[in-house]
């Protein structure tokens, strides 16, 4: 039961990255097609910056969890954002 509670926090965090980096890549990329916004950030150089913008719904998403008291959702949401932060930094460096 506590697995699954953590999945799904783990799953929420994922998703709510993706969503947040698909928003960064909208607003901050002129409005270009997602994909060739990715490829621009990337090749300029700041595709980790605009991953760890998209985290910030991870932030709501954990204290959403947390006030519904629903703390093994949380701990994935903070799993997912902890996951994020070092393959972004394995990214950067690779």
């Amino acid at each position: 039961m506590i697995k699954k509670e953590v999945f799904i926090g783990l799953l929420v965090g994922l998703i709510a990255n993706a969503i947040g980096v698909y928003l960064a890549a909208m607003a901050l990329g002129n409005h270009q097609d997602i994909i060739l916004a990715l490829k621009n950030a990337s090749a300029e150089g700041f595709l980790g910056k605009l991953v760890s913008l998209g985290a910030i719904l991870n932030l709501i998403a954990f204290f959403i969890f947390i006030k519904k008291k629903q703390d093994y959702r949380a701990r994935g949401v903070l799993l997912a954002t902890v996951i994020i932060a070092v393959s972004t930094f394995l990214f950067k460096f690779i």
